[in-house]
């Protein structure tokens, strides 16, 4: 099925399988991250569990697609979210089948953005907020949706030093700027 939106008046036409999460549209929470994000151009972009791409599309019509890394646990996901940002003109866009980070090469990166699967254990957010913070840049930022807030206001403090939480319609979009190359709770 090929969906057609637009976010912040970037227009979009998508093929999505039943697999995807949100499969019949883009997600509330992920279209609310994305209207609290200011790109630039010299942004590095990392979408963590990019599904079929949107977020990874979105970024590179913004920043260029040679700036975008797009990655997912799933090779059928990441071959789909190839597939789409061809179909959208941001062929070049790096595209990686990793489990979290594990098997991505790329560094410092400005901006990670992720809607992680936060129905199950926190193993794989954890995973994300631990080793992400490793592969931003000093100033660089994690943004991240979900629909709980507690354990991810805790863990992100606690790695990040701190971090601003946005509520809209049931979502929380976190926002997290690394300010220094060693963990906060470390000494």
């Amino acid at each position: 099925m090929i969906i057609e939106v637009e976010i912040e008046g970037v227009s979009l036409a998508l093929r999505t399988t039943p697999n995807v999460f949100s499969p019949c549209g883009i997600d509330h929470g992920t279209r609310t991250m994305l209207s609290l994000i200011s790109f630039t151009n010299w942004d590095r972009v990392l979408d963590l569990g990019c599904g079929c791409g949107v977020v990874g599309i979105y970024a590179a019509k913004l920043v260029g697609p040679e700036q975008v890394v797009m990655s997912d646990v799933d090779p059928d996901l990441v071959r789909l979210a190839a597939e789409n940002a061809e179909r959208n003109g941001v062929k070049g866009i790096r595209t990686y089948t990793s489990d979290g980070l594990r098997s991505i090469p790329d560094a410092d990166f400005t901006k990670i953005l992720t809607n992680p699967p936060y129905h199950s254990d926190f193993s794989v957010p954890k995973h994300f907020i631990e080793k992400g913070f490793n592969r931003l840049v000093i100033g660089g930022s994690m943004y991240m949706v979900t629909k709980r807030r507690q354990w991810y206001k805790k863990k992100l403090t606690a790695i990040f030093g701190g971090v601003r939480i946005y509520e809209r319609s049931g979502y929380y979009v976190f926002w997290s700027q690394k300010r220094s190359s060693s963990y906060a709770g470390r000494k």
